[in-house]
């Protein structure tokens, strides 16, 4: 059972009751205050769709996109503006950035560490720091491909003996190495990569120099202008030095870490492990494949849920459909050793929501039960044993991902070791409508003001069970109780992935059984 099925707290009777207590007729908006326009219309460069008015995007024909479009009082029926004075009829819950510190914090420290090659460390985060095995780099490179020269010019043109004792007409290549030095006057071919040979100053440019043969059938090399010493030559340890302090435990392995990594003579690294999660999705109504029929939907949330958690840093077993069974999920959550549990639906009071129920049987310890954030209300956060707890989000996709960010992220991040982002405040584009009480978070998209700078540009489809918002969106802007004007700086909560973001992430290890014992290594 979802969030929505029980009638969202507020919803229609929230909206009317309000309307009734501020002396506006059931169905209408008070208008806006400050710099809206009467029938709350934002002023500036993005416009706001009015009560009953289309919306562009609505229709193709109409123009525009959903990321072209701000949310206006319009939108949703869970937008209604906060009237001092006045209460909500719905349900408190624990104030959302104190539930977000509660979860962070639900486990004291992150599994002990332990290795893993490279090619399996990309979004762990390391245990210890990175500390140079070699100079980089390790010799004397040519920084071009050319000729290495000893002394001034012009240069005797010689060809290089490698250490197989051969001659080859190419000269040093990378990957080679000779073993006469090269004597004062003399110049030989040389690639980007190799080896300076003893001996040498500098490398001349192959665009920059000029072989002339002699009668004598020798050939010489001239320069247009003298060559200082240590031209295009890298030395050794340019970069670093062996035993160099490279990175600090903590830091999160990224692809240039990787290449940094190997540079520096690594076969693995020391990385705490990935979280291990178990994704459970509830709900008879829910319908794996084909179009919605027979009262039955789509689920929308199996799909969406473990490349999320891989974004994240966890490693997700393939998820399973419960339905609406109360011995099911006991079954599920008694025998799994998952570091997290994530449910979705389930998490309210009706006849087959049977998170609730099911915690109390296990004796789980409730640490969150509702926040005060729209959407998501109902989600909930309960430790199952001293370090497996359990995240239940409600069943509309939106909710979820509000549930995801608000209590799902933080405690995987400690989990797996990650350093919270910095706060990132961006002023808002249009006006954003607020709970009286309850914090919202609201799909963002970035975009250049001429006044502002960065904007975030709040986006239409914000509903609880919509997701045509947040698939457009690059941020979710956290709104204060009350709602925000134009202009006013928001935090952003950054989506856990880049813009271009594809299949560069771990994939799902299939293998991973969420029955088996846990042995903590990575």
């Amino acid at each position: 059972m979802t969030e929505g099925e029980h009638g969202d707290p507020f919803g229609d009777e929230f909206a009317d009751a309000l309307a009734l207590a501020n002396g506006t007729p059931p169905g209408r908006r008070p208008a806006g205050s400050g710099d809206r326009t009467p029938g709350g219309a934002a002023p500036g460069p993005y416009p706001v769709a009015r009560a009953g008015s289309p919306r562009p995007g609505d229709d193709p024909a109409a123009g525009g996109t959903d990321r072209d479009r701000p949310a206006g009082p319009g939108d949703a029926r869970d937008t209604a503006p906060a009237r001092p004075g006045k209460r909500s009829t719905g349900r408190s819950g624990t104030p959302w950035r104190t539930a977000r510190d509660i979860a962070e914090h639900a486990v004291h420290e992150p599994p002990g560490p332990g290795t893993a090659a490279l090619a399996d460390a990309l979004g762990r985060t390391l245990a210890a720091p990175l500390t140079a095995l070699t100079d980089l780099p390790s010799f004397d490179t040519s920084a071009m491909d050319g000729w290495a020269v000893s002394g001034p010019g012009p240069w005797r043109l010689d060809h290089a003996a490698d250490d197989t004792g051969t001659a080859p007409d190419t000269g040093i290549l990378a990957g080679h190495a000779t073993t006469a030095a090269l004597p004062d006057g003399h110049a030989l071919p040389i690639a980007t990569g190799a080896r300076i040979p003893a001996g040498a100053t500098a490398v001349l440019r192959s665009e920059h120099g000029e072989v002339l043969e002699l009668p004598d059938g020798r050939a010489r090399l001239y320069a247009p202008r003298p060559v200082p010493p240590g031209q295009d030559i890298r030395p050794r340890g340019q970069e670093c030095r062996c035993g160099d302090h490279l990175l600090p435990a903590g830091t999160l392995v990224t692809p240039a870490i990787l290449g940094l990594a190997a540079a520096a003579g690594y076969d693995e690294l020391s990385v705490h492990p990935r979280p291990r999660v178990e994704v459970l999705v509830l709900g008879d109504e829910l319908l794996r494949s084909g179009l919605p029929e027979g009262g039955r939907i789509r689920d929308a949330l199996g799909p969406m849920l473990v490349p999320w958690l891989h974004a994240l840093g966890a490693e997700a077993a393939p998820l399973r459909h419960l339905g609406d069974d109360a011995d099911a999920l006991h079954d599920a959550l008694a025998g799994s050793t998952a570091d997290v549990v994530l449910t979705t639906g389930g998490t309210a009071s009706g006849p087959v929501d049977h998170v609730h129920p099911t915690l109390r049987r296990l004796g789980a310890e409730l640490l969150v039960d509702g926040v005060a954030v729209r959407p998501g209300h109902p989600m909930l956060l309960a430790r199952l044993a001293p370090r497996r707890h359990l995240v239940g989000l409600p069943g509309n996709p939106l909710a979820a991902v509000s549930g995801l960010l608000t209590l799902a992220e933080p405690l995987l991040r400690t989990l797996a070791a990650r350093h919270p982002a910095a706060p990132y405040r961006v002023p808002l584009a249009a006006a954003v409508y607020g709970h009286p009480h309850d914090t919202r978070l609201v799909p963002v998209a970035y975009r250049d003001d001429d006044r502002h700078g960065l904007v975030a540009a709040p986006l239409h489809f914000h509903g609880p069970a919509m997701l045509r918002g947040i698939a457009a969106a690059d941020a979710m802007a956290v709104v204060p109780p009350g709602g925000a004007e134009p202009g006013t700086e928001v935090e952003l909560l950054e989506l856990p992935w880049p813009a271009g973001w594809s299949a560069g992430w771990p994939t799902p290890d299939t293998s991973y059984d969420p029955a088996a014992p846990s042995g903590g290594a990575a």
